[in-house]
């Protein structure tokens, strides 16, 4: 295509020829109070202003009638009970809650919002906010020197946004994937400033194409909306995870996934047969390799028809998924939303006799072309066609399959513009609007429908969904993978990035294609994206048909022998991981963390790409370059230990970190307890190596909470858990430990766990309950210079 050439860039380029023109709100005439919403009568249009809690202000403008309160399906909160405060000034109203100030400046109608301090959290000068000549609205606030900006989803680039301008248009990106490609398969509107070690946030609520600007004004920003209301939310902080907190109460928070959907995953496009799947799972049980997932991409289908499998290549799908089973290995189908166009094909025939799939205003349907050709899709605007689809995963249910793969959902179309025709119309359960509107929710939607449907489904077992596309809210059904990345090294540097912001944004469970997609992987490549992956949320190595196997021993011995080290540590970590799982589902924060998150006040963190934290003090800081074993960690504030060597490191400094190919450097803090478990391979075998490693510090209170259930079912959320909270102070040689099962309603498959403590050059004596532990269960190991005691549940 021409656009794609030096064409774009000729001189007489005529882009733009049409100026767009910018319409500020006005001087405010009226203000009109109705019980806890404000509702402002401007000169160009209305605002309407109302708490959502003491700590999250809504503001809705819209230029041509009183704005409807009305939210997008990303909202699951509805506002609580609010003591606000009026005040009208001769040229200002003041509103306030117990912890935000909004001042709203009359003439011109400008919008400041102040926290309990009175410190300005967002303001605008003199741009304001308003409408274009094209029908969209937009909003200007004010940019200090020290603002920093994270979130918005799935983003390319580093980690803080300042200086770039992103498009929120949920696109299917095959390549290629670099800092410029703006718009990829997710779409969160929403971010977090940091200014000064402080936090706020600004969720904008519109689901049409959206622009954030950090880049076009030096001393201001700007979100706009091609058509709609501007519809956002002031989230007050004042710390970064306090506006993940915030962020995800409105929007909701992932629900725990089951124990194996945080293994190995080993995917590839595709693995064509059951002879081949049954060959990769037995060479992952000769190789003593855990895995506790395969997937199968579109090549299981028959003729790419969702719902169905290719008899030939697979005879007997259900004694295969119950085989693999038996084995703790589970079977992720992919399926996508196009339905061939078929009047045989079952799935197309209820559909259209049902009125399930999308359609012009006129009545006529929707067809493009996807996998399976001309294809029909579904409107899941619609709660019973949600319901329909949510239905058909009986299919796969009945065959013994737990977790489902949902790709091409943005939706992706094999036409010029890449998707459905923006004038589709979506049935919205009678309230008819546009794909132009709708679009961003398309793979949210679909998201809801296939969880749900599992959830009916699976007898009260926790579903695993996987998504590519997504809005704000996604969290609440799917994990969420970073899609069509490349076999470079840049890919592995960008996924870390992307992946902090995806959790920034309120999407704990994601990671991307490890080792790459596209392209060809390499043997010293795919060992340091498997480090990385040990670490990431979601785990899955997945590769392009027609490129080079990437399965962990594809490489030769030296590789296999190190990839097979760091997935073991996976499974190691799993007890720790599944503790900060179960924290992310109850407060939406994040397992990897940037850096910022913990250290908001530290300077050297604000831009801190290539290295990251798991919970608050296991620091993960990976090489990312070809022929490379040495390379820079910034260690924050605090000792800092290696966790390889037991070496400790005074923080606050960047070292020098040597690292052959084996070894990928992490440091813990002192101060912090890990809990560890045996190698297993899978998630299904019973824990039988409980440990928790201990850091002391001398003076310093720690505290640990190991959290367990089945697994397996949503028992949990009927009070069936166990938790152990363990308390440590160090003095001298004495270390005086609380240990208390704070909830044991579930009994962990494991009935005994061993205490290990790191740093110490002598036996200590140490108190458990003020009962002195007596020498006998002391065990030195001299290898490790560690001292540890056995307990018993």
């Amino acid at each position: 295509m021409l656009e794609d050439s030096s064409f774009a860039i000729r001189p007489d380029s005529t882009k733009n020829l049409t100026k767009i023109k910018y319409f500020d709100i006005g001087s405010l005439l009226t203000l009109q109070q109705n019980e806890s919403i404000f509702t402002f009568h401007c000169q160009h249009g209305f605002v309407s202003l109302l708490f959502y809690s003491d700590d999250i202000v809504r503001i809705i403008m819209d230029p041509s009638s009183e704005p409807s309160l009305k939210s997008s399906v990303a909202l699951v909160k509805q506002p609580d009970p609010v003591k606000v405060q009026l005040e009208e000034l001769d040229e200002k109203i003041i509103i306030a809650s117990p912890k935000l100030t909004v001042e709203l400046q009359k003439s011109p109608l400008r919008v400041c919002v102040k926290d309990k301090n009175e410190n300005i959290l967002v303001t605008e000068s003199n741009l304001g906010m308003g409408y274009t000549s094209t029908n969209a609205v937009f909003c200007f606030k004010d940019m200090d020197a020290d603002d920093h900006f994270y979130g918005f989803g799935e983003k390319t680039g580093f980690l803080d946004k300042r200086g770039e301008k992103m498009t929120m248009w949920n696109s299917d990106v095959y390549a290629p994937h670099n800092p410029e490609t703006d718009a990829l398969y997710q779409s969160i509107p929403y971010f977090m400033t940091i200014r000064d070690g402080k936090a706020h946030g600004i969720f904008f609520d519109n689901t049409f194409k959206t622009t954030f600007d950090f880049k076009s004004n030096n001393g201001a920003y700007s979100f706009l909306a091609e058509d709609g209301q501007l519809d956002y939310y002031i989230l007050a902080g004042p710390s970064p995870k306090d506006v993940i907190e915030q962020y995800t109460d409105l929007t909701g928070r992932m629900p725990l996934p089951p124990k194996w959907a945080l293994g190995y995953h080993q995917s590839k496009y595709s693995y064509k047969s059951e002879q081949e799947v049954r060959e990769l799972a037995s060479k992952f049980a000769e190789k003593q390799i855990p895995i506790d997932a395969i997937y199968l991409d579109i090549h299981y289908m028959h003729g790419y028809r969702v719902f169905t499998f290719d008899r030939a290549a697979f005879p007997d799908p259900k004694q295969l998924i119950h085989d693999l089973k038996q084995e703790g290995i589970h079977v992720v189908p992919i399926v996508d939303p196009g339905v061939k166009q078929e009047p045989n094909y079952h799935i197309y025939k209820e559909g259209v006799l049902e009125n399930h799939f999308c359609k012009y205003l006129e009545g006529d349907l929707y067809l493009d072309e996807v996998w399976p050709g001309i294809s029909a899709f579904p409107d899941f605007t619609n709660t019973e066609t949600q319901k329909w689809w949510g239905e058909k995963h009986s299919f796969y249910t009945d065959l013994g399959i737990e977790g489902i793969w949902n790709d091409m959902n943005e939706p992706a179309v094999f036409n010029k513009t890449k998707t459905m025709d923006l004038d589709v119309i979506h049935n919205n359960d009678g309230d008819l609007k546009t794909h132009h509107e709708l679009h961003n929710v398309y793979g949210l939607l679909m998201g809801k429908a296939t969880y749900e449907g599992l959830e009916q489904q699976l007898n009260g077992k926790r579903p695993f969904l996987l998504t590519r596309a997504g809005f704000a809210g996604i969290q609440r059904y799917a994990a969420v993978w970073t899609g069509d990345n490349r076999s470079f090294w840049e890919h592995l540097e960008m996924s870390l990035p992307m992946l902090m912001n995806l959790g920034v944004s309120g999407i704990p469970f994601c990671g991307p294609d490890v080792g790459g997609f596209a392209h060809d992987s390499n043997g010293q490549l795919l060992t340091r994206w498997m480090q990385v992956g040990t670490f990431t949320p979601f785990f899955r190595n997945h590769n392009a048909l027609d490129t080079v196997r990437q399965e962990p021993w594809s490489f030769g011995e030296k590789y296999e022998k190190i990839i097979k080290k760091y997935i073991h540590l996976r499974y190691q970590w799993l007890p720790h991981l599944y503790t900060l799982f179960m924290e992310a589902s109850q407060s939406g924060i994040p397992v990897m963390r940037p850096l910022f998150l913990e250290y908001p006040n530290d300077s050297k963190t604000t831009n801190l790409s290539d290295q990251f934290l798991i919970g608050e003090n296991a620091l993960i800081a990976p090489i990312m370059k070809p022929d490379t074993y040495h390379r820079v960690v910034y260690l924050p504030e605090g000792d800092w230990v290696n966790y390889w060597t037991d070496k400790v490191i005074q923080g606050g400094t960047y070292i020098l970190v040597e690292a052959d190919l084996e070894i990928l450097p992490i440091f813990i803090k002192k101060g912090s307890m890990i809990a560890h478990g045996a190698i297993k391979y899978s998630t299904m075998a019973p824990e039988t190596n409980m440990e928790i490693h201990l850091y002391p510090n001398e003076n310093e209170d720690i505290t640990y909470t190991l959290y367990d259930d089945d697994g397996e079912t949503f028992a949990n959320e009927k009070g069936e858990y166990f938790l152990k909270k363990i308390t440590c102070q160090q003095t001298g040689s004495d270390i005086q430990l609380s240990i208390k099962n704070e909830h044991s309603s579930y009994k962990p498959n494991w009935n005994e766990w061993t205490l290990v403590i790191h740093l110490l050059k002598e036996p200590p004596k140490v108190f458990v309950n003020n009962e002195e532990i007596t020498n006998d269960r002391l065990a030195f190991n001299k290898e490790k210079h560690t001292f540890s005691i056995k307990f018993y549940e």
